[in-house]
């Protein structure tokens, strides 16, 4: 059965993640990036700045620096240490290179989003704000437009309960815990019309669901607070354990950017045939990306929304640095090691277990606490992203029933179900599914771009004339 659903849902994938849509994202950031003068390299240092100086007196829920941290928590997540994995399996390495297109590209149209959220973003007199590209699509766009907006809010729901936000994070934690504690299978228990399962993955779950309850049930202030630890603090040991890895292995780097560059023009010249054409590396490599930093996908700027702010440049700018991080430095880090290490050569390996070899293999420490450090590190990227995902698909669902709380409340409930029971889906399966509905999220947010990117372009150029003491 799950070989067909498997065969189904491929399909699906094809035609979403078809060379339209990936013309779309790319062209959408390159517009972007050429209306805004290269803005993400001109403006980077003072968004970097400005990433970790809270502006005073803006109207909001959280610090600008929580609002981004909350992106960050659902973005730094399996997207960078299984994500690239799998990119790198179906396309090989020349997805890496296609990854880091869409990434710089994708700064852009980052920046665009946040500056958007909040500009058209809503705030009633209780302080609640709601924000993101259903309001910048009803707002921007116009009323007429409004069936758009409920479109995106409507799969933005469908992604955070049945893909990237519960089920690809869920299946990556039961999956590193299960390979780090009992690779063998030999602690299981069969489950009735479900199959065999090991203990660990059963406890993981468990453990899991019983963690993200306790502060999915504390609302939006309590995940921004959870994720302005949690993120930071295993970003920078992750960064730390790939650079090691660059370090000892530097010689190897030339021959690795060498195979990533022409994997990405001519895939079967590295791989000897085994990963096909070129459209493939490049669809591979953007969806994953898109995945990982998800420029492009509307779902960051509904957390940029909540942030206390006045200017909203300045959150655009706040917003873009989350792609910066998450995909030109942390997933360039996951690619260049399994290139370097030749994990992605490794014969029935798939998902977390390349990552893992390329961490066992690429670091000066025993094996043992090389993959242990990475599964720590999968562990609290995943759990902050599942909570990232709620609060953005909560908003999403907000939006669809016109504020109706209790909505709200059984919906978290459902999400809550829906990670008990992640770590039972099949693999494959989970990530397809995940692809899908990131692809049609995407449609109209990259579709409100376009039509709003003048609307961008004049209060970017209004910001910077009317306050150039602010850059220093």
């Amino acid at each position: 059965m799950w070989t067909e659903i498997n065969k189904v849902l491929e399909t699906i994938d094809g035609i979403v993640w078809g060379v339209p849509l990936m013309v779309l994202i790319l062209a959408g950031g390159l517009v972007l990036t050429i209306r805004l003068g290269l803005l993400q390299v001109r403006r980077l240092p003072l968004a970097l700045k400005w990433m970790v100086k809270n502006e005073e007196g803006g109207e909001g829920e959280v610090s600008s620096f929580s609002a981004l941290c909350t992106a960050l928590s659902a973005t730094i997540g399996t997207g960078n240490i299984v994500g690239v994995a799998t990119a790198i399996a179906a396309g090989g390495p020349g997805a890496l290179f296609w990854m880091e297109v869409a990434a710089f590209l994708g700064i852009a149209t980052k920046y665009a989003e946040g500056l958007l959220a909040v500009k058209y973003r809503a705030v009633d007199e209780n302080g609640h704000v709601l924000g993101g590209p259903f309001y910048y699509i009803e707002k921007g766009m116009g009323k007429n437009w409004k069936w758009l907006g409920k479109v995106f809010a409507f799969f933005g729901v469908c992604a955070g309960l049945l893909g990237i936000g519960t089920f690809t994070q869920v299946n990556g934690i039961s999956s590193a815990v299960k390979n780090f504690f009992d690779p063998n299978n030999v602690a299981t228990v069969s489950i009735p019309g479900i199959g065999t399962y090991s203990w660990t993955v059963i406890i993981a779950s468990l453990v899991l669901t019983v963690c993200v309850a306790l502060v999915l049930i504390g609302g939006v202030k309590r995940i921004a607070k959870v994720s302005e630890i949690v993120v930071p603090f295993m970003a920078v040991i992750y960064i730390i354990l790939g650079l090691v890895i660059i370090i000892c292995n530097i010689t190897k780097v030339p021959d690795a950017i060498v195979i990533i560059v022409k994997g990405a023009f001519n895939p079967q010249a590295v791989t000897g045939g085994v990963v096909g054409s070129m459209i493939v590396a490049m669809q591979k490599g953007v969806a994953r990306g898109i995945f990982s930093n998800e420029a492009g996908l509307g779902s960051a700027p509904i957390a940029a929304a909540a942030a206390q702010t006045k200017e909203p440049v300045r959150q655009g700018l706040v917003s873009m640095t989350g792609t910066f991080i998450d995909t030109i430095i942390v997933c360039t880090m996951t690619g260049l090691a399994i290139v370097i290490t030749g994990a992605w050569q490794v014969k029935d390996l798939e998902g977390v277990g390349i990552t893992t070899y390329a961490f066992e293999n690429g670091l000066p420490i025993p094996p043992e606490v090389s993959s242990f450090l990475l599964m720590l590190c999968l562990v609290f990227f995943a759990f902050t992203t599942i909570l990232g995902w709620d609060y953005y698909s909560e908003r999403c669902l907000e939006y669809l029933t016109g504020g109706k709380m209790k909505a709200v409340n059984v919906y978290r409930w459902l999400y809550i179900l829906a990670v008990f029971i992640g770590p039972y889906m099949t693999v494959s399966a989970v990530w397809t599914l995940a692809d899908i509905f990131n692809g049609m999220m995407a449609i109209p947010n990259m579709i409100a771009l376009f039509v709003l990117s003048g609307v961008v372009a004049k209060e970017t150029k209004i910001f910077f004339a009317a306050n150039k003491h602010k850059e220093k």
